[in-house]
């Protein structure tokens, strides 16, 4: 084969292929796409890795493995796209540490930034969001120490030898130096995604003149549909989410799967139901939801349980089940308390509810900001009528779901970046209990210990694909644990992934409950083995 590799775990269902450079990654997934074998459903790439993820029923990593070590991917292939000039307000909150850093005036970084041409090597992160490289390398400077938790939608920003542009509102480490009006991703142009691999890009400087405009065609706008109503939204204290089996295979297109984080409840709430198991659902956080029903209905509420009020027309009050199909009568209003345990309950509707699809789901994606919006007091949900099969009332009895003050055990498998931490280091995350903060979202749960996990290679990592569950490790040592919205590359390394089998159970811990983590293995010789 003649290329350096090496094949690194990545959870159940993924392994990351790590090469010598980004052209060889380049390379490496062009051979790929071009010869894509049975069962690998989506792949990622990352400025000198790959990151392959496959269906374990039509393959397994051994017969990859056997697959990527026989790949030949010596030969490049050009890459040509589009240019782009891209006007920047240089105000960023990082600028004037990125000049220090750099050893470099504010102008300098400035006049450096603009004067070079970048070129898009790949997208990932978040839809819209492209890697860009150039040929000045002194345009190097690492990433932040933590991650903001959000960071505004066309804030220009640098890390490591990428600039790159914020396409949304979202969290991120890398150094903002400048803000842009440009629109990375726009659903309504002919191509969502401005950028694409192959394009060229020019960064001007907003107080200097003109700039070249970014033009697209725009897709036939269609007249709104007169829609049926099913429920009337009454309340809705954190806004819910239509959620159904995500996005798969989307990676080309910097998006991630999303969908529902209880993907077990979802389909639980459907087969109730009678609908298809990957139905779209309304996901409730933490209770706190009302609709009142403008004509008879049979839903299932799965998930989180909670306490069901239905209020007749009549005002009569009466409690409904939980985990069962039942009935709601035109005027009915059904209420969700808070739940006692776990933190998302699922609604299913039989028929399903009528939406607009975004890239093939109805899930809202919190990162990328597509898909339906979030539900708000006052919103018509309308009934699709979709065919479905018998109600089923034999469902099993749900599995019981942490609560804010109980430890809940996580079996991972550990690896890509293991390697990357001390024996401390690993120590400190198998060894403590880790506090889910108030700072999580579908994102991923900001982890909080009182011993930060430490490194034994201070390296800045380059970017590289993640997956659902990957527990990535910031300077600080604190980790954050991804989840369905999570960003398709990251930055920090990841020390480990949960299994798939407890994937579902994430979207299920509340805030401030601990979670210890379990790597199945005798941890004292593996430190041993790490400290050789």
């Amino acid at each position: 084969m003649g290329e350096r590799i090496r094949i690194l775990p990545s959870g159940s269902e993924s392994l990351l292929i790590e090469v010598a450079d980004l052209d060889a990654a380049l390379a490496f997934l062009d051979r790929l796409i071009a010869d894509r074998p049975d069962g690998v459903t989506d792949v990622v790439p990352g400025a000198s890795t790959v990151l392959i993820k496959f269906n374990p029923v039509l393959t397994n990593e051994l017969a990859l493995r056997a697959f990527v070590t026989s790949l030949d991917f010596g030969s490049r292939q050009d890459r040509a796209g589009n240019n782009f000039d891209i006007p920047v307000a240089y105000e960023g909150e990082d600028l004037d540490e990125v000049a220090e850093s750099l050893g470099w005036t504010v102008d300098e970084v400035i006049r450096r930034h603009t004067d070079a041409t970048y070129t898009v090597a790949f997208t990932g992160f978040a839809p819209g969001f492209a890697y860009m490289t150039c040929e000045d390398q002194s345009l190097d400077v690492p990433r932040r120490k933590s991650p903001r938790v959000r960071i505004p939608a066309g804030s220009v920003a640098l890390a490591g030898r990428f600039s790159g542009v914020y396409p949304s509102d979202s969290p991120g480490g890398w150094q903002l130096i400048g803000l842009t009006s440009v629109r990375m991703w726009d659903l309504q142009r002919e191509r969502a995604a401005l950028l694409a691999p192959g394009d060229t890009v020019r960064f001007r400087d907003a107080r200097k003149g003109p700039v070249i405009p970014v033009t697209h065609a725009m897709p036939e706008r269609r007249a709104a549909e007169q829609r049926e109503v099913a429920f009337h939204v009454t309340r809705a204290d954190r806004p819910p989410l239509f959620q159904d089996a995500g996005r798969l295979g989307r990676a080309d297109q910097g998006v991630s799967e999303s969908g529902a984080l209880d993907l077990s409840a979802l389909r639980d709430a459907n087969a109730c139901v009678g609908n298809a198991e990957d139905a779209a659902a309304i996901e409730v956080s933490y209770g706190g939801f009302a609709i009142k029903a403008e004509i008879p209905a049979t839903v299932a509420i799965t998930g989180a349980p909670c306490a069901l009020t239905i209020r007749t027309l009549a005002g009569k009050s009466h409690q409904a089940p939980f985990a069962q199909p039942f009935a709601l009568d035109a005027g009915d209003e059904l209420s969700l308390s808070m739940p006692t345990q776990g933190v998302r309950s699922y609604i299913a509707l039989r028929g399903g509810f009528q939406l607009n699809t975004v890239l093939g789901s109805a899930s809202f994606d919190t990162l990328a900001k597509i898909g339906p919006s979030p539900i708000t007091q006052g919103d018509i949900l309308s009934p699709a009528r979709r065919p479905t099969s018998s109600v089923r009332l034999d469902r099993p009895a749900p599995v019981p779901l942490p609560g804010a003050s109980d430890i809940v055990t996580l079996d991972v498998q550990l690896g890509p970046r293991t390697d990357w931490f001390s024996a401390a280091g690993l120590g400190a995350f198998l060894d403590q209990l880790w506090t889910v903060t108030a700072e999580s979202s579908r994102v991923g749960m900001r982890l909080s210990a009182p011993t930060p996990l430490e490194r034994c290679n201070q390296a800045e990592l380059l970017s590289e694909g993640t997956s659902i569950g990957a527990i990535q490790v910031p300077h600080n040592g604190q980790p954050v644990l991804f989840l369905a919205d999570h960003p398709l590359t990251g930055g920090y390394p990841v020390i480990a992934v949960v299994s798939k089998h407890h994937l579902n159970l994430l979207g299920q811990i509340p805030i401030g409950a601990r979670i210890r983590f379990n790597a199945g293995i005798d941890t004292v010789s593996l430190k041993k083995d790490i400290v050789r």
